[in-house]
């Protein structure tokens, strides 16, 4: 009940393993994202003459967090992460972030993608030759479902809420079969549920891969982001040095799973799940609207490991989004660097998409509720880049005019220097519990788990760690599946 699925069915396996011959697709595993040491020379040669955002197969080996930070031709180095030094943030305390821009389609969730497809494919429990993969979203995840999908050459689904940004809808419609915009925004999770039970009941032949509930989701960030995390820490922290907290929005809780990992090697560090005060669901069962684009919400996600949640942040949309044109504006970067933050990381804070910037903003509170010191590291994720978002700088642009010093100067004592300690909360057992039961109300009353199951995921010592437990035996499938397709790297 509680691993994913492995079973083999090995009728709709052969006809997989057809399709991955004909496209010549070949599997890349777990172990090599995480240590892209361990992938073939032939590869990484062939990768010299492919695009970052290429539809090409071997870029399935560029699903990881050490890509060379190029768009075209790149190799594999460390870590991407970017630090963000106190002249910035107000804080004593180290903030370091991975970086997601360097992916595949620009966003960390085509691993997400990657997590939840690949273990149904190997197994051939999914058939590419038969069924459109349906990918529900608030906006990235479709999007890394959708380019993952063209690689195999299968049909998709991707589905988002109408209301976010131009970008997404643009590049969805260039490589997915089909773009469902369902009613409202960011928050608005519920409406794309009820269209994949719509989907489910049409009789068409689909195969729906929920991020809010697969645990491949979770699995991908815990072996691959987590041990990505662990690899900085090593190489940033110093003698004296505490790994302090682990900041990160929570919308299909996937991301904050890889805070799990860091647990179990820094059992002192904090996870701290972050969301929109606009829509505070965690922090006060609250409901909205809100503008991070990245972090659905109003719902508790079935992959979400509450019991090992420390800490709640809600950040306001309106620092998110004043922030992103300080970030982004000519006149916002001058200020900063007329402030005294170095010009070559204001340069890359380009690097910073929505959700992002509140990342930050929480892993900021965070800092200054615990008064962390200059030997705190605090880690956090940019899932995506300003890249995905300058039609929403267009957009402020024509409704509140040109980003003069005057607002530079205004949003960074305000929404940066300003950030406090308001609308965040530091979890006891009987809050984190009264956060778990939330999932009752989806979960159980809504998508047909059971009540058999979310009592597992409070009470059971091993629920997780038997899910954390699978990295090994999905790498040996994947291994299997590429020796019967004999795709060959020539």
């Amino acid at each position: 009940m509680t691993k994913i699925d492995l079973t083999i069915h090995p009728d709709r396996l052969e006809r997989v393993l057809e399709r991955v011959r004909e496209k010549h697709v070949i599997i890349p595993t777990l172990a090599q994202m995480c240590d892209p040491n361990l992938i073939p020379e032939k590869v990484k040669k062939q990768l010299k003459e492919i695009g970052l955002w290429d539809i090409h197969p071997l870029n399935l080996f560029r699903i990881t967090w050490k890509n060379e930070p190029k768009e075209f031709g790149g190799g594999f180095g460390g870590v991407n992460y970017l630090e963000f030094p106190s002249s910035l943030t107000g804080v004593d305390a180290r903030i370091i972030a991975l970086v997601g821009k360097w992916f595949p389609c620009g966003v960390h969730k085509v691993g997400a993608a990657f997590g939840c497809l690949v273990p149904r494919l190997v197994t051939g429990q999914f058939d590419p030759t038969t069924q459109k993969a349906v990918w529900p979203s608030t906006g990235n995840y479709c999007r890394g479902g959708a380019y993952d999908s063209a690689l195999l050459g299968c049909k998709s689904v991707a589905i988002l809420p109408e209301g976010m940004s131009k970008e997404r809808f643009e590049w969805l419609k260039k490589v997915s079969d089909e773009v469902i915009a369902t009613p409202g925004t960011e928050s608005n999770v519920k409406e794309i549920f009820d269209k994949t039970w719509e989907l489910r009941r049409s009789g068409e032949d689909l195969m729906i891969f929920n991020q809010f509930e697969e645990m491949g989701n979770y699995l991908w960030h815990y072996t691959v982001t987590g041990k990505a995390m662990l690899e900085v820490a090593a190489k940033t922290l110093s003698k004296g040095d505490s790994l302090a907290g682990f900041a990160s929005a929570t919308g299909s809780a996937g991301t904050i799973a890889a805070g799990d990992l860091l647990k179990q090697h820094y059992p002192h560090v904090k996870i701290i799940a972050s969301e929109a005060l606009q829509c505070p669901t965690l922090l006060n069962n609250g409901f909205g609207a809100h503008r991070i684009e990245g972090i659905g919400d109003k719902h508790v996600p079935w992959v979400h490991n509450v019991r090992n949640t420390d800490f709640i942040t809600a950040i306001d949309d309106n620092a998110v989004v004043s922030l992103a044109r300080l970030f982004n504006e000519p006149a916002g970067r001058e200020h900063l660097i007329r402030s005294g933050v170095d010009e070559n990381l204001v340069n890359q804070l380009d690097l910073l998409g929505f959700s992002g910037v509140g990342n930050v903003l929480s892993a900021i509170k965070f800092a200054k509720w615990n008064e962390l010191t200059r030997k705190d590291v605090v880690f956090t994720i940019l899932t995506d880049s300003m890249e995905l978002y300058g039609s929403r700088l267009e957009e402020m642009r024509a409704e509140h005019g040109d980003y003069t010093t005057a607002n530079a100067i205004a949003d960074h004592a305000r929404y940066l220097l300003g950030e406090n300690t308001a609308n965040m909360e530091e979890l006891t057992y009987h809050s984190r519990k009264r956060i778990h039961n939330l999932k009752y109300y989806t979960w159980v009353e809504q998508q047909g788990k059971t009540y058999e199951e979310i009592q597992a995921q409070w009470y059971d010592p091993d629920y997780w760690t038997e899910i954390q437990a699978q990295t090994p035996e999905i790498d040996r499938l994947i291994e299997r599946f590429n020796q019967q397709s004999g795709v060959s790297l020539d």
